[in-house]
């Protein structure tokens, strides 16, 4: 149906096209036809300019042999007059008929002929009138009466004629023309427009004829239509109840991984306090192994919490202006003693190596997970090699998929000469919890991890491999072009140094403000508490020697960000430290933590809170 109506439209639009065609064609034919015409006004102008000339150049050599005779017979002085002016003006006359004459070479010889005629007769004048003027009357009669002057003038009469003559014939014949491309215009315009009808008529019926088609088509058409369009919606009823499916299966291995590691260590956790329960009531103090092994699979828990963030790209980063080949080279060592003797190191560093923006121990973590995959893919032994490279991604380039942004990268890549995945497991390999190593190998978020974090910096991860030949996975971070001032590591805190700063702890949550505030004194710090915004404040009113806040972020009310500004503003001194245990909050934004904020994430040891709270004190005290 389509085509026939395309075919209608053009069968419509031939009139049109053409009647444009002619009535183009008519208005060059009658521009044409105008401007010849003014050519030919001009070019009659200048004949009858010409004709005036000529015939008044006639008319002084008449006026010259007039005022002769009478002042022959009268010798009245006036009658020289007429002689005297045509001797002033013919040479004038005679300049301006060569000029109008241009280049035609009959006009030429005609002008020149009759000047020297012209000439001719005026000297006869002069000879006469100087013969009278003289006393030589007879002299001057007899010059007369032989005629010369008379055969002179009418020799220029003839010339004057032919002149006149030949210039009327040349407009009389562009008139002709003229009138015959008219006609011959008015006739084709005639026969086009009688054509450009017919085609119109033609054309309407034609487009009748299809557009009749066209709408029995229709009709069959419209039933097809709404037969297809009844099985595009159970189509996408079906496609969305199977969207829905694997949503909720990858949910499923994504609880159901996080449910079996954390039971794991659940289980570890409770048997090993049990366990010591049971010593401290028997009188047996000898409880530490249980002790060691519940903080170890708590430590377990915590960082699978932080690969799960580390994947959902909510986890709070500090990123650093980092050389990276300064990083692999610092890590080369570790690398060697995490995979062992049977796998060959090989690093490939590029000079003139861009610099990148990214925590660098997130950064370190990925190269490193990277490596113990290709170790575990390399069980008799390999080659693990790393390279860097300065590397452009071009505008419409799908070596990164169309998502990439164009732009210069540093490009990180890590390969091995291990067994390679086939497709189908290389299209999981990013999952959370996918994993083809052997049970208690392997959490199945390394990759994961891997994507999650390079995606969060604003970077790209591809992987290619090849069942037989080994793996390969580049890691693309974008340039950074800023300075480099202020992101240098920390120092190393002073923990030697005499706890004595108090410290206000703000948590809403009363066992975990216990534990903290425990954790503190053991420490040795003069510890305050509150458990919220409005608590804190009247605390520090009441304390202005506390040296730092040390306030969770997420508190129902006014949340620590607020309180930290409003305690900020009366004490401009005062130190803040933020903790957290979860990521969407007021001090982190796109994943990166605020300049000026300082963060312990939560769950963090005792070693960790001695560490940082001796950190913030002494760095923002310097």
């Amino acid at each position: 149906m389509i085509t026939r109506l395309r075919k209608a439209m053009y069968a419509q639009l031939i009139p049109l096209v053409v009647g444009f065609i002619v009535l183009a064609a008519l208005v060059v034919g009658r521009s044409i036809l105008i401007e010849r015409v003014r050519v030919d006004h001009e070019a009659s102008a200048t004949a009858l300019t010409f004709e005036r000339r000529i015939v008044g150049l006639l008319s002084l050599v008449q006026d010259a042999e007039t005022g002769q005779r009478g002042y022959l017979l009268t010798s009245e002085r006036a009658y020289p007059e007429p002689y005297e002016a045509a001797v002033r003006s013919i040479p004038v006359e005679f300049e301006g008929l060569r000029e109008m004459v241009g280049g035609n070479d009959r006009r030429k010889s005609q002008i020149e002929a009759l000047h020297s005629m012209v000439q001719t007769k005026l000297e006869e004048l002069d000879q006469t009138l100087q013969a009278y003027n003289s006393g030589d009357v007879e002299g001057a009669l007899a010059l007369v009466c032989e005629d010369i002057g008379k055969a002179e003038m009418d020799r220029i009469r003839g010339i004057v004629a032919d002149v006149r003559r030949d210039e009327n014939a040349l407009l009389t014949a562009r008139v002709q023309a003229t009138e015959r491309a008219d006609t011959m215009l008015r006739f084709v315009a005639s026969v086009l427009l009688a054509l450009v009808l017919a085609i119109g008529v033609w054309g309407f019926i034609a487009a009748r004829r299809l557009t009749r088609e066209a709408i029995d088509a229709h009709a069959g058409m419209a039933q097809s239509n709404e037969a297809l369009r009844r099985e595009i919606v159970v189509r996408e009823a079906a496609e969305s109840q199977i969207r829905q499916m694997q949503k909720m299966e990858a949910v499923g291995q994504l609880t159901g991984g996080i449910a079996h590691d954390f039971n794991n260590m659940l289980a570890v956790i409770l048997s090993a306090m049990n366990l010591a329960q049971r010593r401290l009531a028997k009188g047996d103090t000898d409880i530490g192994k249980f002790i060691e092994a519940a903080a170890d699979a708590a430590s377990r828990a915590a960082n699978l919490t932080a690969r799960l963030l580390a994947f959902a790209r909510q986890q709070p980063l500090t990123p650093q202006v980092i050389d990276a080949n300064h990083l692999i080279t610092s890590m080369t060592d570790l690398l060697r003693r995490t995979l062992g003797p049977s796998v060959d190191i090989e690093t490939v560093l590029a000079d003139g190596l861009w610099r990148i923006r990214a925590d660098t121990s997130q950064l370190e973590n990925a190269i490193l997970n990277l490596a113990v995959n290709s170790r575990d893919a390399m069980p008799d032994g390999g080659r693990l090699a790393i390279e860097t490279e300065n590397a452009d991604v071009d505008p419409g380039s799908t070596e990164l998929g169309p998502d990439v942004p164009a732009g210069h990268y540093v490009r990180i890549t890590v390969s091995d000469t291990g067994t390679g995945m086939p497709q189908e497991v290389l299209a999981k390999a990013f999952d959370p919890f996918f994993t083809t190593k052997s049970a208690g190998r392997g959490t199945g978020l390394g990759l994961s991890q891997v994507f999650g974090f390079v995606r969060q910096s604003g970077g790209h991860v591809r992987i290619v491999s090849e069942e037989g030949k080994g793996t390969m996975v580049d890691i693309y971070m974008p340039r950074w072009l800023g300075q480099a001032r202020g992101d240098q590591a920390p120092r190393e805190p002073d923990l030697h140094k005499a706890p004595v700063e108090p410290i206000l702890v703000v948590e809403d949550d009363e066992r975990v403000r216990a534990g903290t505030v425990a954790a503190l004194r053991e420490l040795g710090y003069p510890v305050i508490h509150a458990a919220d915004a409005n608590e804190a404040l009247h605390k520090l009113d009441g304390h202005p020697e506390i040296a730092l806040m040390f306030t969770d972020i997420v508190m129902p009310g006014v949340d620590g960000r607020k309180l930290a500004d409003t305690a900020r503003r009366k004490f401009p001194s005062l130190k803040v430290l933020f903790t957290t245990g979860f990521t969407r909050d007021g001090v982190i934004r796109d994943g990166v933590l605020d300049a000026d904020i300082e963060l312990l994430p939560k769950p963090f040891t005792i070693d960790q809170l001695a560490s940082k709270i001796r950190s913030v004190l002494d760095r923002q005290s310097s």
